[in-house]
């Protein structure tokens, strides 16, 4: 009999993940593996049709042959009802894969190896100044480290850990279930094939203990928040001697009194008085590099925006650099005394009557007349 297209064995379409093949393997597998359907035939040869699919389809290399040249590409990598035929998976390790989570299989730690430390995050308050800048900091993080009296290996000095008599120092047992089996970590020294007979005072056998250490960490010129620093080996150390995890600096910029920052650009509001804004001229204007001039034209509206180039960010990752957007905001004067109201009142009757000084003012009482004569019309 022709065998069935492996992709429509597992109810998935060419070109589906590795997850979507392992998802679909899964619960075919639960549903006809024979323990849960004794006396079926049918269920059988169903089961053991989607773990031929699943051994040609969960290895990238065969996947790849079969796509190009069908069944005949991968003729004696699988077989019905194979269990792990010449240069193809084996039974137990299809299923060790697959159901490790539920028979206890699989973890954080290599074969017989010590599990790795963990990996932790450190959270940078920066002003944005040292964000664009770049900046050295010192940080203090609690972390665990290495036991120094016994080196890390958990056992009192003078001791050693010895093999573990249940694995053999394989760290992993075999473990049959009902049809197949299946590996998993040793329960009896959990993964790591030693067992410590007299355990180091100062850590208990755990061969870390905590301490806080001080690090140096160079901030590139550029971050932003939610851009993070990696620090290889420098998270927590693994128990008994194993490797040590990551450290992940995770950068937050304060909010700043005068910019805000959008990617590569700085945006800022400048203040400006009645007669700059009129009669136009220069003003100062902050950067993060120093004060420049700003040149205003006569006759500037409250809200223009001007652009200074290149007075922005410099992308952490390549780029080039942003701008400073200012918005200049007309202010309009206080406490003013008596000569000063005046003086404002004697100009402001020598603008009535002529709509050239306000063009934007009669053009919105126009727009407002037109509103209102539409609506009673």
């Amino acid at each position: 009999m022709a065998k069935r297209d492996y992709y429509e064995v597992l109810g998935v379409k060419k070109g589906a993940s590795d997850p979507e093949i392992k998802k679909a393997f899964r619960r075919i597998a639960m549903k006809y593996h024979p323990d849960r359907n004794p006396d079926s035939k049918d269920a059988e040869e169903k089961f053991k049709e989607a773990q031929e699919a699943y051994e040609i389809l969960g290895d990238e290399e065969k996947k790849s042959a079969y796509d190009r040249f069908g069944h005949a590409g991968v003729d004696g990598n699988g077989g019905a009802g194979g269990f792990g035929g010449a240069g193809g998976a084996g039974f137990s390790d299809v299923f060790g894969d697959v159901f490790g989570d539920i028979f206890g299989g699989g973890g954080g730690r290599g074969r017989g190896g010590p599990a790795r430390g963990s990996d932790l995050r450190y959270d940078l308050q920066l002003d944005l100044e040292d964000a664009v800048k770049g900046k050295t900091v010192q940080i203090d993080v609690p972390t665990m480290s290495h036991c120094e009296p016994c080196d890390g290996s958990g056992a009192r000095k003078g001791s050693s850990p010895v093999t573990c008599d249940t694995c053999g120092g394989a760290g992993q047992v075999r473990m049959s279930q009902g049809f197949f089996s299946v590996q998993q970590a040793c329960p009896q020294c959990r993964g790591r094939g030693q067992m410590i007979s007299d355990p180091c005072g100062e850590c208990h056998g755990q061969g870390v203990k905590e301490e806080r250490k001080t690090l140096s960490v160079k901030i590139p010129a550029g971050v932003d928040t939610g851009d993070r620093i990696r620090l290889a080996g420098k998270g927590e150390a693994g128990p008994q001697g194993g490797p040590t995890g990551d450290l992940y600096v995770q950068m937050h910029v304060r909010d700043h009194e005068i910019f805000v920052r959008d990617d590569a650009n700085l945006h800022c509001e400048v203040p400006i008085s009645f007669a700059q804004a009129a009669l136009g001229g220069e003003i100062e204007v902050p950067t993060l590099s120093g004060k420049v001039k700003l040149k205003v034209p006569a006759e500037t509206q409250s809200g223009k925006l001007f652009r200074l180039r290149g007075k922005g960010v410099a992308p952490v990752r390549g780029g080039a650099t942003g701008d400073l957007l200012c918005r200049v905001v007309l202010e309009t004067p206080v406490n003013l005394n008596s000569e000063q109201r005046e003086i404002l009142q004697q100009f402001d009757k020598s603008l009535a009557g002529n709509s050239k000084h306000s063009p934007r003012t009669n053009n919105w009482f126009d727009g407002v007349k037109k509103f209102f004569d539409n609506l009673t019309g």
